[in-house]
């Protein structure tokens, strides 16, 4: 088993998504059980099925400075870095660090892939028109190269995309460079933008639900796409004494099949176990699970199973993803912040859109919202493949 590692401070943190823009948003957007999820208005051709889009996203170009990078998951990107604060406040980090001892570890699964589907259905005799001439913009490194350029940082840089647990896997990347001397800080966080390739690859594999997802419903039907941009600040613990932390991490690979889990979740037994031996922790000391909880039969029915084995009756679990939708590579830095909101605000948001629990769910499930101030918080993020991540965050004082 891992060895113990020394928490980290959040110093900051904020996301956007379609239930809000920024952290006051989403967390009354979860008290009031208000969704963000409406009838797909985005997609190229109609496609029957409910999304997770942020307005006004088209209507935010990045800086002038930033130009090459224009794209609409950047711009989505430099919306969520505009929220709450935070780009002042990553700004500030880099200014006492200095530049090249600051990583900047993002998350995502599709980039600016969105652009180069635009280039392709607006060919000019055969080529890319003009304005998608910018080589920056077509790389799956394309978001962190523009949040580099808009911090102006100059230590490590690193694009993570490992389908759904991308924005979490970052997190225990920022934390291996620090603890290794690489860094003495990190911006981390995820974007991921709807797009084409998303929506009608997983309606492909016919994961999509016409209707809202319901997570871990009796009759649920698969997910509804979101898009989202959050980030966070990480530093040492002794940096921001007041801050949740950071407490572990857990990664593992399935290698059993390229789109379905482990039938026996031995993936994620295996990142949950290391999260907690990072931490130093057993499973009875967590309050909250925010389960990857996709909606979709396969994987609910495995990430049930596997709680109700590994956790006493008292924790508490619930899937957000009726608020957010999935919004794949940013999924895991929106339920980072979700845990967040729930260890400093006290309460435990339920699952909605989960009307008939799946018998195999356990007493663990939170349908409703529940009043109660967990301390210690898990985060699960479970992506295509088998690629697992788990993280659990730690209330300032019960580190």
């Amino acid at each position: 088993m891992p060895q113990r590692q020394s928490p980290l401070a959040i110093s900051a943190y904020t996301v956007t998504c379609a239930a809000g823009r920024g952290v006051d948003a989403l967390a009354a957007a979860l008290a009031a059980r208000r969704s963000g999820l409406a009838p797909n208005d985005f997609s190229s051709v109609p496609l029957a099925c409910h999304v997770g889009r942020v307005a006004g996203v088209e209507d935010t170009p990045v800086p002038a400075a930033q130009a090459a990078w224009d794209c609409r998951n950047n711009r989505l990107a430099w919306l969520g870095l505009s929220q709450d604060g935070f780009l002042d406040a990553a700004l500030a980090l880099v200014a006492r660090y200095g530049a090249s001892r600051v990583a900047v570890v993002l998350g995502t699964s599709t980039a600016s892939i969105g652009a180069t589907e635009e280039a392709y259905r607006t060919l000019e005799d055969g080529r890319f028109a003009a304005r998608f001439h910018e080589p920056l913009l077509h790389t799956p490194h394309s978001l962190a190269a523009f949040v580099q350029a808009v911090l102006g940082t100059r230590g490590p840089v690193a694009t993570v995309a490992t389908a759904c647990s991308s924005s979490a896997k970052v997190f225990a990347q920022a934390e291996r460079l620090i603890r290794l001397g690489w860094a003495d800080a990190a911006v981390v966080g995820g974007v991921d933008t709807l797009c084409d390739s998303v929506l009608f690859g997983f309606n492909a594999l016919q994961l999509v639900s016409p209707d809202p997802c319901r997570p871990f419903d009796a009759a649920r039907r698969g997910i509804s796409i979101g898009e989202a941009a959050g980030f966070a600040l990480l530093e040492r613990g002794d940096a921001a004494p007041g801050a949740p932390r950071l407490a572990g991490w857990g990664e593992s690979s399935d290698a059993h099949h390229m789109s379905s889990p482990h039938p026996e979740g031995l993936g994620a037994r295996l990142a949950i176990a290391d999260a907690l031996a990072r931490a130093g922790l057993t499973a009875d000391a967590v309050d909250y699970i925010n389960l990857h909880g996709t909606a979709t039969p396969a994987n609910d029915a495995v990430e049930a199973a596997t709680i109700a084995a590994l956790f006493p009756a008292t924790t508490r679990a619930s899937s957000t993803k009726g608020w957010t939708g999935h919004t794949l590579g940013a999924a895991g830095i929106v339920e980072a912040v979700i845990c967040l909101i729930a260890l400093e605000r006290g309460f435990v948001p339920g699952t909605l859109n989960c009307v008939d629990p799946d018998p195999v769910c356990g007493p663990q499930l939170a349908v409703a919202n529940e009043a109660r101030a967990p301390r210690i918080a898990l985060s699960n993020s479970f992506g295509f493949g088998g690629s697992n991540a788990a993280l659990l965050f730690a209330h300032a004082g019960a580190a």
